[in-house]
């Protein structure tokens, strides 16, 4: 026989080709493996109820977290009266923020009033925010607020606030005691004022709200109404100039408001107790509420974007702390 010239190919024959005596089957085309969809991420919504102590910082902290002002700021004792929400929609979640009044032993129907707003926060909330002053000693008033706390079954979030104010080896001993006191969910030391640690927390309170759909739009911001924000605005103004009884006895009531195309009239009355009372915030020869005036309508003016003529009266009214009619009448202004 005449030798086979033909030589053989290197390693089998590649898939496909055609075999000897006749064409192979049709090459397969291999399909890519479909890459798996990434989960879409949980969304999260829920109230906290920020508490805590009168003066702890409680509005600070929510104008913070909100990015812009929802509630007044005073350095005087209980000035937030009524619940304040304030709402902060992000990709994670919707938080709705509730700032309440500081928790004390009520003495007239309006503090009564005050105490039954963080009553119900406490009771419609997911999870709640207590509020301490670093700088603060502990006392009676921490043992009042730690005992009401003992009723929540929601997560409860130990914010030691002013912590810019202390040296950090303060901070360590205050973190011991209440870590004894009270099951917190966790202790975070945190400046409402320079914004310290408020990206962890709200980490840690999405991380403790239910998965839910928002409960508001995303350019919702608070639930308030104009009206009651003018009120608060002329209210943080008087609680700039007076002292003493002063901020516990004065309220504000908006009468009327009236919107043109380049201008917002504005009526306010101011409740005070006693004539006395009422000469204070007047001031000599008019002196203080002018001043008053002039503040309040400029944050106003910049709130509204236009023009705004405020005029403000200041009145007696004896006993109106214990009044349901005038206290109805200050509340019914949140909308």
């Amino acid at each position: 026989m005449p030798k086979d010239d033909r030589t053989k190919a290197a390693g089998p024959p590649a898939n496909g080709a055609a075999k000897k005596g006749g064409a192979g089957p049709p090459a397969k085309t291999r399909t890519p493996a479909r890459k798996k969809a990434a989960p879409k991420p949980v969304f999260r919504t829920g109230y906290v109820a920020l508490v805590g102590r009168p003066n702890t910082g409680k509005s600070t902290l929510l104008n913070a977290l909100i990015g812009r002002k929802v509630a007044i700021v005073s350095d005087k004792p209980q000035t937030t009266r009524i619940s304040i929400l304030g709402v902060k929609t992000t990709e994670r979640g919707q938080i709705v923020f509730v700032d309440n009044p500081g928790i004390h032993k009520p003495l007239h129907t309006l503090n009564k009033r005050m105490m039954n707003f963080v009553y119900s926060a406490l009771e419609t909330a997911d999870a709640v925010c207590l509020l301490i002053d670093a700088t603060e000693k502990f006392g009676r008033g921490d043992e009042y607020v730690l005992e009401i706390l003992r009723r929540v079954k929601t997560p409860v979030f130990l914010l030691i606030n002013k912590v810019d104010a202390v040296r950090k080896d303060r901070v360590l001993p205050v973190i011991d005691r209440y870590k004894d006191l009270f099951p917190f969910r966790e202790i975070v030391p945190i400046s409402a004022l320079r914004g310290v640690n408020l990206d962890l927390l709200e980490k840690l309170l999405y991380e403790a709200l239910p998965e839910s759909p928002g409960l508001y739009t995303e350019e919702e911001i608070t639930g308030q109404s104009e009206r009651f924000l003018f009120a608060e605005i002329v209210r943080e103004k008087i609680l700039k100039y007076v002292t003493e009884e002063l901020p516990f006895v004065t309220a504000v009531y908006i009468e009327a408001v009236e919107k043109k195309e380049r201008l917002t009239y504005i009526r306010a009355s101011i409740f005070v107790e006693k004539d006395n009372h009422r000469k204070i915030v007047i001031g000599r020869s008019g002196s203080r509420i002018k001043q008053v005036g002039i503040e309040a309508r400029q944050e106003i003016a910049e709130h509204i974007g236009h023009k705004v003529y405020l005029d403000l009266q200041v009145r007696v009214r004896e006993g109106w702390r214990d009044s349901e009619d005038v206290l109805d009448l200050i509340e019914g202004q949140k909308g």
